[in-house]
């Protein structure tokens, strides 16, 4: 098993901001979508708030849980160069990738403790990636291929006796 390093507190709180502000947007076109399909009065009816609660809920637990398991990263990951992986190195699967969203609400029950625990351990993993069986690590890079030698005169029209 080869393990990559593992993503510190602050690189995981920058990841978590940009997924955070990516669900806002999605939350507030919500709201002016149905504000202009329904009225303005829509948006004080507690039915309406009710509804944002779930839509954002619904929304942020689908992007959580389908990114994670297709590849391990998020948005907000991909931007901060890092991903989940279960023990194996491996995408975490649908099962595994919503258990750990739920148990992200575990981290943040504790008083955020569950989430300190990223910055407090030596392997940075939170309590919601204890419970789920995944560790965010960062991304390495492959090195760019070298870049391809100019071509010689004459050997931009392509092979002999092709027009």
């Amino acid at each position: 098993m080869v393990e990559g390093r593992p993503a510190g507190f602050w690189i995981r709180v920058l990841a978590l901001t940009i997924d955070l502000g990516l669900v806002v947007v999605a939350q507030v076109s919500f709201g002016l979508i149905a504000g202009t399909l329904w009225g303005p009065e829509l948006l004080d009816s507690w039915v309406f708030q009710l509804s944002v609660v779930a839509f954002t809920m619904g929304f942020g637990g689908l992007y959580a849980t389908v990114l994670h398991a297709l590849g391990g990263q998020t948005i907000g990951k991909m931007a901060a160069g890092i991903r989940v992986v279960t023990a194996r190195g491996e995408p975490p699967t649908l099962g595994a990738a919503l258990l750990r969203f739920f148990a992200f609400f575990l981290s943040l029950a504790t008083l955020m403790m569950g989430y300190a625990m990223a910055g407090l351990r030596a392997d940075k993993r939170a309590l919601h990636d204890l419970i789920a069986g995944t560790r965010v690590e960062r991304v390495t890079r492959e090195p760019a291929p070298p870049l391809a030698a100019p071509a010689a005169p004459g050997d931009e029209l392509g092979p002999p006796g092709v027009a």
